[in-house]
C-alpha cells in the first residue's frame, strides 16, 4: 500500500474516530427524533391534507418527515453513529487491554509525580519488617498485593475493578444491539391498524399510509363492545373490547377483555385498544299508550325508520346520544299526526314518565336501545422488541459499572533511608476521583496509626 493510500485511510479512519462526529451526529438525531414526535407518522394523505396545504405535504412527503424512522437518511445517520461508536471503541480498546492484563507492578518516580493522592513515611523498623507489615495491611484493608524486588527496593501493587474499564464497552454494545433490533423491528415487523364491527371477526389488518392490506394466520372476533361514561359528561371513562382468537378453526383465546394499557398478544402479534365508534343505526324499543286510555303498546324503530301509530299517524327517531344532556340516553322523535301536523320533542330513558308532560296524542317512553359498535384497534408486530430488551438491560448494566464502579490501584515503595526505611505510597483511579480521595485519606490515617503500632 503507498503512502498516498495509507493517509487516505488514516484520514478516514481518523474521522470515524472523532468525537466531533460524535457530537454532531447525536444533535441530528436528537433534532429529527424531534420533528417525529412533532410531525405525526405513517398517516394517510387524506389526514395530512386536512392539516397542511398541498404544496407543504408534497415537500413533507418528499423529505419522508411522514416515514421518517425508515427513511435513508435517518438509517444513515443511524449507521455513521454505529461506525462512530465502533470505530472509537477499537481505538481505545488496546490501551484499555493492556492496563488490565498488562498493569504497571513497578511505580518510578515520575509515576508518583503524576498522583494527586500521594503519601511519604520514614519509620525505625528495619525493610523485611515493614514489607511484612505492609503486605498484611494492604490485603486486609484493600486486597493482596503483589510484591516485586528491585535491587534494595520492594514495590508493592495492589489493584480493585479493573474489569470495570469495560462497563462504557457494554455501554456501547447495548447501544448497537438497541439499533439492530429497531432495524429488525422495522424491516420485519409492521405498525398497523383494524376496525371490527361487533360480532365479526377479521384475519386483515392496514398498514398506515397503505392500501394494500396485510394477512393474518389467525381471526380476531369481537364478541361484545362496551364503554362508560364521567358521571354528568360525555365523555368516555373506559372502553373495553371482549376479543377472540380463532386459529385454525379452534377459538385459542376466548373473549379476553382489552383496554387501553392492556393489549393483546398472540402469535408474536399485539392489538392495543385505541378507539371505537357506532356501527349502524342504533335499534329502540319505546312504549306507547294513547293519553286518552287503552294498552300501552311496544314499538321497534330504528334510526330515522319510519314508524306506523296503532290509531294512525306515524313517528321516527330523528337524533339520539347516549347522554342527553347529562341525563343520561336520549331520543329525539318526530310524530306525524293522521292530519300531517308535526312535532318533535325528546324522550328520556331515565325519565319514562317525562313525555307525561307534553300534551300529545301519544305518551313515548324508551324502555332501551342497542347500538352496535365496532372497535378500532392498533396492531404492531415487532420482532426486535427482545433484542431492544437485551441491549436496554445491557445498557443499565454498562452504565451502573461505568459510572459507579472504577479501577483503583495502589501502589507502595519501600527502601532503605539511611539507617532507617522509607514508605512511598500512591493511587490513583480511572473515574470517581473525590470518592477515591475519600478512601485514599482514610487508608492513609490507618496505615500511619499501624505503622506507629
Amino acid at each position: 500500500m503507498n503512502t498516498k493510500n495509507r493517509s487516505t485511510l488514516t484520514a478516514i479512519w481518523d474521522f470515524f474516530c472523532s468525537l466531533k462526529l460524535t457530537i454532531i451526529t447525536l444533535i441530528l438525531l436528537a433534532a429529527t427524533s424531534i420533528i417525529g414526535t412533532v410531525i405525526q407518522q405513517n398517516r394517510s394523505p387524506q389526514e395530512y391534507l386536512q392539516v397542511y396545504s398541498e404544496t407543504t405535504y408534497k415537500l413533507l412527503n418528499s423529505l419522508q418527515f411522514f416515514d421518517m424512522y425508515h427513511s435513508w437518511w435517518f438509517l444513515a445517520l443511524l449507521g455513521v453513529f454505529t461506525i462512530n461508536l465502533i470505530a472509537c471503541s477499537i481505538k481505545r480498546l488496546p490501551r484499555v487491554l493492556k492496563a488490565v492484563r498488562e498493569p504497571v507492578l513497578v511505580a518510578s518516580d515520575s509515576l508518583y509525580r503524576t498522583f494527586s493522592n500521594l503519601e511519604e513515611h520514614v519509620v525505625a523498623a528495619p525493610v523485611t519488617e515493614v514489607r511484612e507489615t505492609l503486605r498484611n495491611f494492604v490485603a486486609k484493608g484493600f486486597v493482596a498485593p503483589i510484591i516485586t524486588e528491585e535491587g534494595d527496593k520492594i514495590h508493592l501493587f495492589a489493584q480493585k475493578g479493573r474489569y470495570s474499564r469495560f462497563g462504557v464497552y457494554v455501554t456501547h454494545l447495548s447501544i448497537i444491539i438497541i439499533f439492530i433490533g429497531a432495524i429488525v423491528g422495522n424491516v420485519w415487523g409492521f405498525k398497523a391498524f383494524v376496525n371490527i364491527v361487533e360480532g365479526t371477526a377479521a384475519n386483515q389488518v392496514w398498514p398506515r399510509g397503505s392500501e394494500q392490506p396485510i394477512d393474518l394466520d389467525f381471526s380476531v372476533r369481537c364478541d361484545a363492545f362496551s364503554v362508560t361514561y364521567y358521571e354528568g359528561s360525555n365523555r368516555p371513562k373506559e372502553f373495553r373490547s371482549l376479543l377472540s382468537v380463532i386459529d385454525g378453526g379452534k377459538t385459542v383465546i376466548e373473549k379476553r377483555p382489552v383496554i387501553v394499557n392492556d393489549p393483546l398478544s398472540y402469535g408474536g402479534i399485539t392489538f392495543y385498544q385505541s378507539s371505537y365508534g357506532p356501527a349502524g343505526d342504533p335499534v329502540f324499543n319505546f312504549r306507547v299508550r294513547p293519553r286518552a286510555g287503552g294498552e300501552s303498546v311496544d314499538i321497534t324503530a330504528r334510526q330515522g325508520q319510519r314508524v306506523e301509530l296503532p290509531g294512525g299517524g306515524l313517528f321516527r327517531v330523528v337524533d339520539f346520544a347516549p347522554s342527553f344532556q347529562n341525563f343520561g340516553p336520549g331520543a329525539r322523535l318526530e310524530v306525524v299526526s293522521k292530519e300531517g301536523r308535526r312535532n318533535s320533542f325528546v324522550v328520556l330513558q331515565a325519565f319514562p314518565e317525562f313525555d307525561v308532560q307534553r300534551g300529545g296524542e301519544y305518551i313515548f317512553s324508551l324502555v332501551d336501545y342497542k347500538q352496535r359498535y365496532y372497535t378500532g384497534l392498533q396492531v404492531a408486530k415487532d420482532p426486535g422488541v427482545w433484542i431492544v430488551w437485551l441491549g436496554c438491560a445491557l445498557l443499565v448494566l454498562g452504565s451502573m459499572v461505568a459510572f459507579f464502579l472504577s479501577h483503583r490501584r495502589i501502589w507502595l515503595t519501600i527502601q532503605p533511608v539511611g539507617n532507617r526505611t522509607g514508605i512511598k505510597l500512591g493511587g490513583t483511579a480511572h473515574r470517581n476521583q473525590p470518592a477515591f480521595e475519600i478512601f485514599f485519606d482514610e487508608f492513609k490515617k490507618k496505615l500511619k496509626a499501624e505503622l506507629n503500632a
